[in-house]
């Protein structure tokens, strides 16, 4: 219990909102959240398209927001999309609703 919670206290406040209102659009949604080393948050598959999001709280300071080093390093090793999302806008966005 005491290392989800740690987990837990580390999403940011808007992920809880961003992963229901994915599934209740129909997306499915696997948080890779405590895979750790700079991976992206979520898993995201919608319309036989899979999305990997770094999920950013767009209220807090831009300082705030930032990816860690882990996260800069990973998001340039990877060789396929990552998005980061700072709200359900963003992700609708991603997910080709703009």
């Amino acid at each position: 219990l005491e290392t989800y919670m740690r987990t837990a206290s580390r999403l940011d406040q808007n992920q809880i909102l961003i992963v229901a209102t994915l599934r209740k659009i129909g997306a499915t949604v696997q948080s890779l959240a405590t895979v750790g080393n700079g991976c992206p948050d979520l898993l995201v598959g919608f319309n036989g398209i899979n999305y990997l999001m770094e999920i950013k709280d767009g209220d807090k300071m831009p300082s705030a927001q930032k990816l860690t080093s882990d996260q800069v390093k990973w998001h340039i090793e990877w060789r396929g999309e990552v998005h980061i999302v700072r709200s359900i806008y963003d992700a609708f966005e991603v997910l080709g609703f703009a």
